[in-house]
């Protein structure tokens, strides 16, 4: 399925940051809406239409867990993946309490981990951070070194957001097995870019996302392993949804649309995945004339559709700025109201002047050649006036 970009819109090379909404999702969201149509709460068992709003939602959660290899009964919805990182590490980690009080994650996780285990380091709980290496990749053998005796849980992101980066999460989460810590994983950029198998990777959470698989915003979902059983103590009260794990109304329409998008990124992975390595291909075969453009996305272990690239000698901000045709960023979007230089750079280990000139472009199911090609055009012209001035 394609599409073409509006001409009055800029062209969008920034789903990193989110996803379009595809179209055949948005179908789906709409029939659970009006009056007219299944609107019901799915907590409504009293009557039939609450019954169907209910058999929705768990077709949905079916979808979602067939993604990922779980069991339905293992999917917790909650309002996005940020809300599933903290109901993972806040949640699990005051529900194991006599279990120890050490978290490992590292340096470069996204802010949703970051903030939250800062939080938790205001609790009283002791986290110890590791710093990945150049090609921001965790390795085995630095956990090993990071674990204790008294550590509880181990959270490492699947892909990173910034970089593209894969960590070997079946590895990780073997390593912290040993230590009898249980392993959780941001997978929010991993869904349909890599395989996923929460029993085949020994994954004991995961932390999912509606909006970075081209379902919509304000939804997402946490896998909490049942056998054997996960304790995550809930962190929204009131009604006891979830199995007790997070209270709330759910919202059938925005549940219905992660689901069906889940079960097209399944359907549509190999094409997904050949369609953007062709244009990742494309976009860096432009650059080969331009000089001094410098690769802070590894060659290898990294998803197709991330591409973090320095610029010698521009600023990153003027750059953003002169390219206002195109949709691109500095890093991650919760993080882009900030003029600093990206952390996850300069946690691999980037210089500060080149952290400053970086870009993050990120492409997806609905980008065209046609859009790669007048991006070029653009950022070659933008990157060369910008040296000039100097």
């Amino acid at each position: 399925m394609t599409t073409t970009t509006s001409p009055s819109l800029p062209i969008y090379l920034d789903y990193a940051a989110t996803t379009p909404v595809d179209a055949r999702a948005a179908d789906v969201m709409q029939r659970y809406l009006t009056v007219d149509q299944l609107f019901a709460n799915p907590a409504s068992r009293s009557h039939m239409l609450g019954w169907q709003a209910e058999q929705v939602v768990e077709q949905a959660r079916r979808q979602v867990a067939d993604t990922i290899g779980a069991d339905p009964r293992e999917i917790v919805w909650t309002s996005g993946a940020t809300e599933a990182n903290n109901l993972a590490l806040i949640g699990f980690m005051r529900a194991n309490r006599e279990r120890g009080m050490h978290l490992v994650t590292s340096t470069i996780e996204h802010k949703a981990i970051v903030d939250t285990a800062k939080a938790l380091e205001s609790e009283g709980f002791e986290v110890t951070w590791l710093t990945p290496g150049r090609d921001g990749r965790t390795t085995p053998e630095q956990l090993r070194q990071a674990m204790r005796d008294d550590t509880a849980l181990v959270s490492l992101m699947a892909v990173n957001n910034e970089l593209g980066s894969i960590n070997d999460i079946a590895a990780l989460a073997e390593v912290a097995h040993e230590f009898g810590a249980a392993f959780h994983t941001d997978a929010a950029q991993a869904v349909g870019r890599i395989p996923l198998d929460v029993v085949a990777q020994q994954i004991d959470l995961v932390s999912l996302s509606g909006h970075k698989t081209y379902g919509p915003k304000g939804i997402g979902a946490l896998y909490v392993k049942r056998h054997p059983a996960i304790r995550v103590e809930a962190l929204i009260h009131g009604g006891g949804h979830e199995r007790g794990m997070r209270s709330g109304t759910l919202p059938t329409h925005q549940i219905a649309g992660m689901g069906e998008a889940f079960a097209l990124m399944q359907q549509q992975h190999q094409d997904d995945q050949t369609h953007i390595a062709k244009l990742r291909e494309q976009f860096l075969s432009g650059l080969k004339g331009v000089d001094g453009i410098i690769a802070n996305s590894p060659t290898e272990h990294v998803v197709p559709n991330i591409l973090n690239l320095a610029f010698e000698g521009v600023d990153g901000e003027a750059l953003l700025m002169a390219l206002r045709d195109v949709a691109v960023s500095t890093g991650s979007a919760c993080n882009s109201a900030s003029v600093d230089p990206s952390y996850v750079l300069l946690g691999i280990g980037t210089p500060r002047s080149l952290a400053l000139s970086s870009l993050r472009f990120s492409f997806g199911r609905f980008t065209q050649g046609s859009d790669i090609d007048h991006a070029l055009t653009l950022l070659r012209h933008a990157v060369s006036g910008l040296r000039a001035t100097r």
